[in-house]
């Protein structure tokens, strides 16, 4: 089954932005575009009142609009539209899940910093089973071009940012740029070291060669998966929130991982995530994984 890349339309410069960045990345991928409106069904005292055929026309004007708009740049692009109608967050987390990814728009704080996310875009980045990104109004190929890094963060064993590492790396491959894989690091305390862990470390010589040995581990089967991409390994002492903002002012696109399992409280999105999705000044693809 062919997935495609699709994003969420509501009429904003934001969701605009998200439109555009997902026909760019379709065409690179060679995949279909969908594009979809979804609308909050009203109270039912609203609904009796409202001109519900006049909402159907107007979001069905806002998908020509936008498919139009995507022909004449993108004239071989297969597009579909679709406007549905059962509730924002809920509707676009289950196309998210038959997507390959699912762009949507951001306000931004300003032009410094990143992403002002509302209640539905948290709800639909904390669940959704796909790749989840968002996109400021203003993103533009030209600021793609001129950051040709796709950054990744890194951490845990292996298999606990396989999936984060595999976007990041088919990403690039399809844009002709480079994986700047993230690796954060901190001293732990004291009393979190183990006879086991001082071994491990005593073998690596260190925390930061152990650090650097972890990362290439991580991306070794990547790197023979994806042999044409070049690949800059990054270790740095400090929060992993800190350390990916740091370096996101010259990447094109910023992935993080996410933990699909839910708590206690319900899905979440991660401190880490949380983070580069409030101030990064670039797209952020939010990755689940297991």
């Amino acid at each position: 089954m062919t997935r495609p890349i699709t994003a969420g339309v509501d009429g904003s410069p934001e969701s605009a932005a998200a439109a555009a960045w997902a026909a760019r990345e379709a065409v690179r991928r060679g995949l279909p575009l969908r594009l979809v409106h979804v609308g909050e069904p009203a109270p039912e005292a609203l609904a009796l009142a409202a001109d519900e055929s006049a909402r159907t026309r107007w979001a069905g004007d806002l998908l020509a609009d936008t498919e139009r708009e995507i022909a004449e740049r993108h004239p071989g692009l297969a597009v579909t539209t679709d406007v549905l109608d059962d509730g924002a967050a809920r509707t676009l987390t289950a196309v998210a899940a038959d997507a390959e990814l699912l762009a949507l728009g951001s306000r931004g704080h300003g032009p410094i910093v990143g992403f002002l996310l509302g209640s539905v875009g948290q709800q639909v980045i904390a669940t959704a089973a796909r790749p989840v990104v968002l996109v400021r109004a203003g993103d533009e190929p030209t600021t793609e071009a001129a950051g040709r890094e796709v950054v990744v963060g890194q951490e845990g064993d292996p298999e606990d940012s396989a999936a984060a590492l595999e976007f990041a790396f088919r990403t690039a491959a399809a844009r002709g740029a480079t994986v700047r894989a993230v690796r954060a690091w901190s001293l732990p305390p004291v009393f979190a070291y183990s006879p086991a862990s001082l071994e491990l470390l005593d073998e690596a010589g260190g925390m930061e060669p152990y650090e650097k040995k972890a990362l290439a581990a991580a991306l070794a089967p990547w790197r023979e998966r994806f042999p044409d991409v070049t690949v800059t390994e990054h270790t740095e002492i400090g929060s992993a929130g800190q350390v990916l903002l740091s370096v996101a002012p010259r990447a094109q696109l910023l992935v993080v991982g996410r933990r699909a399992r839910r708590t206690a409280v319900g899905a979440r999105i991660g401190s880490v995530a949380h983070a580069v999705l409030h101030h990064a000044p670039c797209p952020v693809a939010v990755v689940p994984h297991d």
